[in-house]
């Protein structure tokens, strides 16, 4: 009998394609397709929110200069202030040395008057001095500072610097028995305290 060859068998599978059955590419790897745009029409206008935050930033800065030169021109207001209380200041410090020295000028002028006549009567040298004594302390009690040379007061530590004790039985302890050196002006406005010798305490 003749043979006939033997037909493939139709149904049985591709080598090929039963090995690519088999093996699936993992879940992850496969390709994903973008989503198309969608498309813009014409009439179309950008939103609110397009020009919103460039506008929002041209504020800002337009309001941080305005504040930049305020800043500038209060510390040059100021500047200028310092200057003119300085030139105040030295202008009004002139001013008070002229008037302390002029009230002063009457008493220069009796001393030399006193120094004129010392060699015609020594007495009267004596009560010249004396008066431009009084004529300094009232020119100092004029500008703020009386004098203080009292005697038989109590000791004031604010106003006394004790220079010794001594045992006086006509004073009551803790007094003032006598002014060694004058003291001139009371509380912030002190010149100087009184040098005193003050009774002793028993």
């Amino acid at each position: 009998m003749p043979s006939h060859p033997q037909e493939p068998d139709t149904a049985a599978a591709d080598p090929v394609e039963s090995a690519a059955e088999g093996v699936r590419p993992p879940r992850g790897d496969l390709p994903r397709s973008a989503p198309a745009p969608r498309p813009q029409a014409a009439h179309d206008e950008p939103g609110p929110d397009a020009a919103g935050p460039a506008s929002a930033e041209d504020e800002y800065t337009a309001a941080i200069r305005e504040l930049e030169d305020r800043w500038r021109r209060a510390l040059a207001d100021l500047d200028n202030l310092r200057k003119r209380h300085a030139r105040e200041l030295e202008r009004e410090r002139t001013a008070e040395r002229s008037r302390t020295a002029a009230a002063f000028l009457p008493v220069l002028d009796n001393l030399e008057l006193a120094l004129t006549h010392a060699g015609a009567d020594p007495s009267a040298v004596v009560q010249g001095v004396r008066a431009v004594r009084d004529q300094a302390v009232n020119v100092l009690e004029l500008l703020g500072y009386p004098r203080h040379a009292e005697t038989g007061i109590a000791f004031d530590p604010a106003r006394h610097e004790v220079v010794g004790v001594v045992q006086d039985p006509d004073a009551p302890p803790g007094t003032v028995v006598e002014v060694l050196r004058p003291g001139y002006g009371d509380g912030e406005r002190q010149l100087r305290p009184a040098a005193v010798t003050v009774a002793k305490r028993e």
